[in-house]
Formats: structure tokens, C-alpha cells, sequence
């Protein structure tokens, strides 16, 4: 059986017919692996679409493959990248990375200047996370947006997130700053810069 073509793409409101598959699907998966996540409605994920804030995946046969969305906060001084979630039988395959990919760029692309976040148990978001540019950090270093927290709430673990005042919990917090990607730059200019003045070829 030949395998199906899938595309990933920004999500319009024509994808509200999968807000239920998706909404079941992240909630069966958290159970599944014991982790906390905050509930979502099939509304909150239509929404999203509608914004202009998610990214899908589909197969060519109209196939629900996988998602994500984006969130701003403390007016767009903050995003977050959430919801990543991909249906059982095209896991393992990368189509998690071309959402995570996705999303981000439709992050950075809609709001360059502002810092991007998310917040995971998960191993493999970490590593993805970690290929784009986020770095660990506490949570103090992301949106201290009252709204955000509450959406904790629905959370199995929130009695944690209270007990520690709120300074962390069993998610890792990890942070992409432009600032940060822009000193990066810069000292990579300033390297090459010094090698062309010593006549030195790169290795």
C-alpha cells in the first residue's frame, strides 16, 4: 500500500471539522504516557484556526495527521508554542519536527521581536526545542501572565505548580530569546571578521 502524501500547513477554518479529533487525541495521549497537560476545548482549537495561530497536518485523502498552535501574551512581548500533538499511527515518522518547525517559523515570521516559549515533559519536544534555539530557564523568564497560569488549572500536576509558588514544576520551561540568536550572529560575524584580517581560512 503506497504511503500517503502529508502536508503540513497553516491551518484556516476549514480545519474545524478535525477540533474533536485533535481535542481526544491530546487528551488520550496524556493518560496514556501519565504526564499533566491543561484541557483544551474543541472551541479554544477552532479559534486558533480562525486567528491564524495553529498549524495542521493532513494526508492528500484529508486524513488528520497533527498539530500545534501559538499563543500571545503580555501583548506579544511572549509567545507560546503549544499543543504539539500527532495521531498514533504517524508517530515516529518526523512529522512532529515539520509541525514544530512550522509553528515556530509562523511564530517568528508573525511576531519577530517577541520571545518565544513552551513548557514540556516531553523528551522529544525538549530535543526539538533545543535544535531551534530554546534554552532552559526558569520559570521567572516567561510570561508571568495571570491567564496563562490559570490554563494550568485543568492540569493533574497543579497542586505541584502551587506547592512551589509557582517557580516550577514537573515541566521544563525553555525559552528562545532573539536577543540571544542575534549575539550569535553577531559573534559569528566578529569570528570570520578576525580570521579574514589574519588571512585564515575557515576549517
Amino acid at each position: 500500500m503506497k504511503n500517503p502524501i502529508i502536508f503540513v500547513r497553516a491551518a484556516t477554518k476549514e480545519d474545524a471539522r478535525y477540533a474533536d479529533e485533535i481535542v481526544s487525541e491530546t487528551l488520550s495521549s496524556a493518560l496514556v504516557r501519565g504526564s499533566g497537560i491543561s484541557k483544551r476545548s474543541p472551541a479554544s482549537i477552532i479559534q486558533k484556526m480562525n486567528e491564524g495561530k495553529a498549524v495542521i497536518a493532513v494526508t492528500d485523502k484529508g486524513e488528520w495527521v497533527g498539530f500545534s498552535y501559538f499563543e500571545t501574551w503580555q501583548n506579544a512581548d511572549f509567545i507560546s508554542n503549544s499543543g504539539l500533538i500527532v495521531a498514533p499511527k504517524f508517530r515516529n515518522s518526523g512529522v512532529a519536527k515539520g509541525i514544530k518547525n512550522r509553528i515556530f517559523s509562523l511564530s517568528r515570521r508573525t511576531y519577530p521581536n517577541a520571545k518565544i516559549f513552551s513548557i514540556t515533559t516531553g523528551a522529544a519536544i525538549m530535543k526539538m526545542n533545543t535544535q531551534l534555539g530554546f534554552e532552559p530557564v526558569p520559570f521567572s523568564e516567561i510570561t508571568q501572565d495571570e491567564t496563562f497560569w490559570d490554563s494550568c488549572k485543568s492540569c493533574v500536576n497543579y497542586d505541584i505548580l502551587e506547592r512551589k509558588n509557582r517557580c516550577n514544576c514537573l515541566c521544563t520551561a525553555m525559552l528562545f530569546s532573539p536577543e540571544h540568536i542575534d549575539n550569535l550572529i553577531a559573534k559569528a560575524e566578529n569570528t570570520l571578521r578576525l580570521q579574514q584580517n589574519l588571512n585564515l581560512k575557515s576549517i
